[in-house]
């Protein structure tokens, strides 16, 4: 297998619902990160093999395959394909598995991978409105359980014992952790801006300053009467785009580029699609075993905030450092925009790993239906 590297990574800021980005078409808002990471590693769209995009709700803006028109959007050669992946949350994660596959098999040498969901302009669970994807049988299956993920929440709260102040401490420190990475310039290498008719985008708008466990206690549960979840220890609605390149380190030395990260080892799994949450857990369990690594080798994790038991949960049953989990904030504080997640969150991790020297990054993330992708990369 020939080694693999990422040579650029690149991301809109993350705008909240209504904000700042919701006047951007999918297509257009891809287009802008495609273009970005061209600029920036100098790479003539002209020898990029493939697109792979994630794309959670592919209806109206985000239908017939964004990943194509998100290439056309971006004025590339017309004999640049692109194709569209939906795993979920996990959507442009897989994407980027998908890449390095192709790249290490031999069958690819340059794929751009990422994702775009502008849930401001197609809602959430907008791909359901004329019917279900689940069926009689699997309604059979699972005793009619409703398959809905703040339910799901609230179980995994339940089995590991968090209590409502545990998990609004966590959305706090998600606030608080963001507020500072934000302050600090951590993330200005790796946004590019967005010119809008309200004026430019240029930083994630989701953060929400002063944050505290005693004001978050104030919220009134979203899914149960009696429950722990809530709008502000759940993810944000979001809208986001985000782009990286994937080729051999053969190729990016003859094409004079610099690797960022090497990417180590993948994973996806399967986990009981009822807790639906928890396959972070095994996923990343299997990821670490087939890189070779224990918990404590990996220097940052990103663990996707769905909600903040899921990466409670992880966190209990990893015995993984704390203070090695997230530490730019998560997903209830900078959003949360589907099917551009994944590559948001490698995005950001990569910088993360340039800008303080860690060897080893780990990303996982919980995906509708149960499953879970995991992927180690280790800093160039």
């Amino acid at each position: 297998m020939r080694e693999t590297v990422i040579v650029g990574a690149v991301r809109t800021p993350v705008g909240k619902r209504n904000g700042g980005l919701s006047d951007q078409h999918a297509a257009d808002l891809s287009a802008l990160v495609l273009n970005e990471l061209a600029d920036r590693t100098g790479v003539d769209p002209g020898i990029v093999d493939d697109v792979i995009w994630g794309c959670v709700s592919q209806v109206g803006d985000q239908s017939s395959n964004i990943g194509r028109y998100s290439v056309l959007a971006a004025g590339w050669p017309e004999h640049i394909p692109g194709t569209t992946v939906n795993r979920a949350c996990g959507s442009s994660q897989q994407a980027v598995d998908f890449a390095v596959q192709a790249v290490m098999s031999g069958q690819q040498d340059v794929v751009v991978a990422g994702g775009v969901e502008v849930m401001s302009r197609v809602p959430l669970g907008a791909a359901r409105s004329t019917g279900t994807p689940y069926g009689p049988k699997v309604f059979a299956r699972y005793d009619d359980f409703s398959f809905n993920q703040g339910i799901s929440a609230e179980m995994i709260a339940q089995k590991w014992g968090f209590d409502r102040t545990q998990v609004d401490e966590y959305s706090a420190r998600s606030h608080e952790l963001a507020a500072a990475a934000q302050d600090r310039g951590a993330f200005n290498d790796q946004i590019v801006p967005v010119t809008t008719e309200g004026g430019p985008v240029t930083a994630d708008e989701g953060i929400r300053r002063g944050t505290t466990a005693e004001k978050l206690a104030g919220l009134k549960p979203a899914f149960a009467e009696d429950g722990l979840i809530h709008a502000g220890n759940s993810s944000q609605i979001s809208d986001g785009a985000a782009a990286l390149l994937v080729t051999t380190a053969e190729k990016a030395a003859e094409l004079g580029l610099t690797p960022l990260v090497r990417y180590v080892a993948g994973a996806v799994t399967g986990a009981d699609p009822v807790l639906m949450l928890t396959g972070p857990i095994p996923a990343t369990e299997k990821v670490l075993r087939k890189a070779g690594l224990g918990v404590g080798d990996v220097g940052v994790f990103e663990v996707n905030e769905a909600f903040a038991p899921v990466p409670m949960a992880w966190l209990a049953d990893t015995g993984a450092d704390p203070d090695r989990l997230n530490p730019l904030g998560g997903a209830i504080a900078l959003g949360h925009p589907l099917g551009a997640s994944g590559a948001v969150l490698m995005t950001r991790m990569i910088h993360h790993m340039r800008d303080n020297g860690i060897r080893y990054g780990l990303q996982t993330m919980c995906e509708g239906g149960g499953t879970a992708n995991a992927t180690v990369v280790e800093l160039v």
